[in-house]
C-alpha cells in the first residue's frame, strides 16, 4: 500500500495555516485468509470482492488523513500568540515571514519581542531584524533549534525601563554601616559634619535601558545609572549628592527546564560626580564603596531576576533534553532534543488524534 500527501503550510496573519492540497492511497495488493469449517465458502466471497475491499480501504485511509489534517490545522491555529513571562510582560510569538523548508527540517520565525500583558505596559520601539541565517548546532542530530536575537533581550530592558521598573530605593545592604553618615566620615567628611549619625538611603535609577550585546562566546550588558545619596532627617529625605555610574557586566547563559536563565558579573565600572550639595567629593575614595555596593546590592538583585528565566517558545507538553547553548554575533542559539511530558490534558489531546493511526 502507498499513501501520498501534499500539504500546504503558510503564515496567515501570524498563525499557521495547514491545508491538504492532495491526498491519495493505493492498495496494490491485499491478502485475507480465513480459517474454520466454512472458510472455503467465505474465502470465495472475499476473493470475489477483493477489489472492492481494497477500494474501501483506500477511501477510508484518505478520509482519516483528511480528518486528521483538519484537526491538526485547528490545533496549529489555536497556538498562543503570547507566552507569559511575569505579571507584567509576555513574549510576542506570532509567526512572521514564510515557513522555511529544507530536506530535513522545517523552520518558523516569530516576532519574539517583549510586550505588555493586556496592554498594561507600553510597547518598546525596537525593530525586529529578520535574519534568515542557519542555526549551526555542533550536533546535527539535535531535534530542535531555537535562535534568539539580542533584540529580544533589549526589548525586555526597554519595556521595563519605560514602565519605571528600573528605580530602587536601597535601605538594607549587607554592610549596613554604609547607610549611616558615620560610615562615610572618612570618605566624605563634610557629609558627616553636616549630618552627624544620620541614616541614609541610596536612590538608584537607571538613566537609560540596559544595552545587551551578544558576540561569539560572550554575552554582556552596559548599564548607565544615577546613584543619589539621600540623608534621612526626621521626616525629611534630603538628596545631598548624585553619582553617575557606567557598569559593564558579562553574563553566563544556561538552560533550566524550558527557560533560558542567566547570571551576570561585574567586569568594570566608571563613575563621575553629577551634582553635589555638600561640596566637591574625592571620587577615588568613593570608588571602593561603589564597587562594594554594585557587587553586594545591584548584581544580586539583577541575578535574582535573571534566575527566573525567559520561557522559550516550546509547545506545551514538551521539555528540552540535553540542550546546548551557542553564542554568535548578536544571537543566542539553543540546540536540544525534546521529550514529551504527558499530563492528563495532554493525554486527552492525544486520544483525540489517535484515530488518525487506527
Amino acid at each position: 500500500m502507498e499513501v501520498e500527501l501534499k500539504l500546504g503550510l503558510e503564515n496567515q496573519e501570524g498563525s499557521l495555516d495547514l491545508r491538504l492540497m492532495d491526498c491519495g492511497s493505493s492498495v496494490k495488493d491485499i491478502s485475507i485468509k480465513l480459517d474454520g469449517g466454512a472458510s472455503w465458502l467465505y474465502q470465495g466471497l472475499i476473493d470475489a470482492f477483493e477489489e472492492n475491499i481494497g477500494s474501501a480501504v483506500e477511501n477510508a485511509i484518505t478520509k482519516k488523513l483528511g480528518n486528521g489534517i483538519s484537526r491538526l490545522d485547528s490545533y496549529l491555529k489555536s497556538l498562543p500568540k503570547e507566552v507569559p513571562v511575569d505579571d507584567h510582560s509576555s513574549l510576542n510569538v506570532t509567526f512572521v515571514n514564510d515557513v522555511l523548508l529544507s530536506e530535513s527540517s522545517i523552520g518558523f520565525e516569530t516576532n519574539g519581542l517583549f510586550i505588555g500583558r493586556n496592554g498594561s505596559l507600553p510597547i518598546p520601539n525596537i525593530c525586529n531584524k529578520n535574519l534568515k541565517l542557519p542555526i549551526l548546532c555542533t550536533n546535527s542530530s539535535k531535534m530542535l533549534a531555537i535562535t534568539l536575537d539580542e533584540a529580544v533581550f533589549n526589548s525586555a530592558s526597554s519595556l521595563y525601563y519605560d514602565a519605571k521598573f528600573m528605580h530602587w530605593i536601597v535601605d538594607q545592604i549587607p554592610d549596613q554601616s554604609l547607610l549611616n553618615t558615620a560610615g562615610w566620615r572618612f570618605i566624605i567628611p563634610q557629609l558627616y559634619k553636616k549630618y552627624p549619625n544620620h541614616e541614609m538611603n541610596l536612590n538608584i535609577s537607571l538613566s537609560s535601558p540596559p544595552a545587551v550585546k551578544i558576540s561569539n562566546q560572550k554575552a554582556g550588558a552596559v548599564v548607565y545609572a544615577d546613584l543619589t545619596i539621600d540623608v534621612l532627617d526626621e521626616d525629611e529625605v534630603i538628596p545631598v549628592a548624585c553619582i553617575s555610574l557606567m557598569i559593564q557586566a558579562s553574563g553566563l547563559v544556561k538552560i533550566n527546564g524550558n527557560n533560558l536563565v542567566g547570571t551576570i558579573r561585574l567586569d568594570s565600572f566608571g563613575m563621575s560626580l553629577k551634582w553635589s550639595n555638600i561640596g566637591n567629593l574625592r571620587m577615588y575614595l568613593i570608588q571602593p564603596v561603589m564597587w562594594t555596593i554594585i557587587e553586594t546590592v545591584f548584581l544580586p538583585y539583577a541575578n535574582a531576576h535573571l534566575s527566573k528565566g525567559l520561557p522559550l517558545p516550546i509547545i506545551h507538553g514538551f521539555t528540552l533534553q540535553d540542550a546546548e547553548i551557542i553564542l554568535s554575533t548578536s544571537r543566542v542559539a539553543v540546540c536540544s532534543d525534546v521529550a514529551f511530558a504527558e499530563s492528563e490534558s495532554d493525554r486527552h489531546i492525544l486520544q483525540n488524534y489517535s484515530s488518525l493511526s487506527r
